[in-house]
């Protein structure tokens, strides 16, 4: 197959599966921003936080909500990256540089995720997993609550009462992003993708070379990743990075690929 007719039968798959999804998650996403019943730990989180979860709001206090809570999560995910020699799974790696971490953190909590280092020599799997992976949830939540204040914006003609953010946010991270992530990141397990707390493993390449290869929990990162149009992969080569595993051989090392 041609690389032209292969990237036209590639657009055709995605068109299908876009309209095969877009009326059962579209009416699901409805009933969920639209439902009167909290669910019980969004409750425990309201408690919590001090939210009253009734309260619909006006696009100002809608956007401070917004703002403030994306401002604290810049400085966690910078704080995080600084620190990241002193917490666990660092894998000895030393802090991120100021301005590199400065730009991770805005990068990633803006949805924009650009990512100027290689996750592998750079971030430990803590700060991975618990710090740019959870921004991943984050933004795109931020995201689809945004939207979801505009359609409402536009429906409610005689109100300028948006909704509640943090139960747009809440809602779209634990009914949406969550269960969604939980399945395609047990797909990618099943398919061979990476899903451990290994430091790496040392391989012998077919040419005779090492190569280390890096352990972490990629498989609950991409899942986000991609669901949430995220960038930011854990490896330098994002989305590309492939690792198979080869029974030994005479030829081969257990390890014998990685690209």
């Amino acid at each position: 197959m041609s690389a032209t007719a292969a990237g036209w039968l590639q657009v055709l798959v995605l068109v299908a599966a876009l309209v095969a999804a877009h009326r059962p998650l579209g009416d699901f996403m409805a009933r969920t921003f639209t439902a009167v019943k909290h669910g019980r730990i969004e409750r425990v989180l309201y408690r919590v936080m001090g939210i009253d979860p009734e309260a619909d709001m006006a696009w100002p206090v809608y956007l401070r909500s917004v703002l403030a809570f994306s401002a604290v999560s810049v400085l966690f995910l910078y704080a995080f990256e600084r620190l990241q020699d002193k917490l666990w799974l660092s894998l000895g790696f030393p802090p991120v540089a100021p301005d590199q971490a400065w730009n991770t953190a805005t990068s990633f909590v803006t949805n924009t995720n650009w990512q100027s280092y290689s996750g592998e020599s750079t971030m430990g799997h803590l700060v991975q997993m618990a710090g740019l992976a959870v921004q991943n949830f984050a933004s795109a939540a931020v995201g689809i609550a945004v939207a979801v204040a505009l359609i409402r914006g536009f429906a409610r003609a005689k109100t300028n009462r948006l909704g509640n953010f943090w139960v747009d946010l809440f809602r779209a991270s634990f009914r949406i992003l969550l269960p969604l992530s939980i399945v395609a990141a047990l797909v990618l397990v099943a398919a061979g993708t990476i899903q451990n707390f290994s430091a790496g493993t040392d391989a012998h390449t077919l040419a005779g070379a090492t190569q280390h290869l890096t352990g972490g929990p990629v498989a609950s990162q991409e899942a986000i990743k991609e669901l949430g149009t995220n960038g930011g992969g854990f490896y330098n080569a994002n989305s590309a990075h492939r690792s198979r595993i080869r029974a030994p051989g005479p030829a081969c090392s257990r390890f014998s690929c990685c690209w």
